[in-house]
């Protein structure tokens, strides 16, 4: 029988909640699968830990966790605390050094939920962002100078490197081709960024060259927006920059339903160092504590993970549980305009694994 270490980080708000109901979860899944075991370490990292010692993780955390098998993680995030502070401190910390450099964001209206988006259908909306997450904008380099001061100044550079973008745009042609319709969107900004961006765009065509079953095309990212609102079914996978790619599955998640349901995986596809697995929710301590927080974007991260490592009929179970449980509107969270606690949709997902009720 297969044995699997998980890290579970909860980080800070609701990263608690939702990370225990996956763990919970998870856990019932491994027990009805049967041939698979997963034993879980959890890291209390975070806004607390910070406050207690001045440091979102400890010194010697990433080597707590790089023998792994894969990592679930919460959320950073803390009022009390600057957010490039618990950023940095904690979720790129992890990210970076582990060389996690292609974060996948799937995103789809799932059954039961309705989009904002008028007459959209299920399968109309139905898409893959991959996001370069090492380098670009959020590459850290740069700095202030003559601080509070009349001359203060600040630079963040976003930093491409050759080897950066080829290898993000490979995997996002591999992903593509791996889908039914093998269609990719190319996210650019290079009639305003002359450099980095026409060397994002060089560089796709190189790549599309070892792709010729792949149908691609270029769209610059504000009028990526629009054709994401107004024209969804012509969209499948996409890949873009670090920041772009950010602000755009945001607004997918959102056309979806809601942040509260949507995934991501942070892989490092050489499976190097473990890959991370979360929500692309925040911490919303506006909501923490009163047991609503919605944990389908967790449950379908832990689909992700399952993926991931290899299980792939444990991964289809969960989906076809999550999907069972969204399509009854008893199940929805207050984001999705319902009543249910987190409790309530955990115990349905669960109850759903085991085909209760089928």
């Amino acid at each position: 029988m297969k044995r699997y270490r998980i890290a579970a980080i909860p980080g800070d708000g609701i990263g608690g909640e939702v990370i225990s109901a996956g763990v919970e979860v998870l856990t019932a899944l491994a027990k009805r699968q049967g041939n698979f075991t997963l034993a879980f370490d959890h890291f209390d990292w975070g806004g607390a830990y910070y406050k207690k010692h001045g440091r979102m993780m400890p010194a010697n955390g990433r080597d707590l966790i790089k023998s792994h098998d894969a990592i679930l993680f919460g959320s950073a995030g803390h009022p009390d605390i600057p957010d490039h502070i618990t950023l940095w401190g904690l979720r790129l910390a992890i990210c970076q050094p582990f060389d996690q450099y292609a974060n996948v964001r799937p995103t789809r209206v799932l059954p039961g939920i309705t989009s904002p988006l008028r007459h959209v259908k299920n399968r109309e909306l139905d898409w893959v962002i991959v996001r370069e997450n090492s380098e670009g904008e959020y590459a850290g380099v740069g700095g202030r100078v003559h601080q509070g001061s009349p001359l203060e100044a600040a630079t963040d550079v976003a930093m491409f490197t050759r080897a950066g973008v080829e290898r993000i745009m490979r995997f996002a042609f591999k992903l593509a081709r791996s889908r039914p319709r093998k269609l990719l969107t190319v996210v650019t900004k290079s009639n305003a960024q002359r450099h980095a961006m026409v060397m994002w765009d060089e560089i796709a065509v190189e790549i599309a060259g070892e792709f010729p079953d792949v149908t691609w095309d270029k769209m610059l990212v504000d009028a990526m927006t629009m054709r994401m609102v107004m024209k969804p079914q012509t969209i499948d996978t996409v890949v873009a920059t670090n920041l772009h790619a950010d602000i755009l599955s945001d607004l997918a998640a959102a056309l979806a339903g809601s942040l509260g349901i949507a995934p991501t995986a942070n892989l490092n596809p050489e499976r190097t160092f473990p890959s991370m697995f979360e929500p692309i929710h925040g911490s919303a301590f506006d909501i923490m504590g009163r047991g609503i927080a919605n944990p389908i974007g967790t449950f379908w991260s832990a689909v992700m993970l399952l993926e991931h490592l290899g299980e792939q009929p444990a991964a289809d179970r969960l989906m076809q549980a999550i999907e069972r449980v969204t399509a009854d509107a008893r199940f929805h969270t207050p984001d999705l305009g319902g009543r249910a606690r987190t409790i309530d949709v955990t115990a349905a997902v669960i109850d759903a694994l085991h085909g209760a009720n089928s």
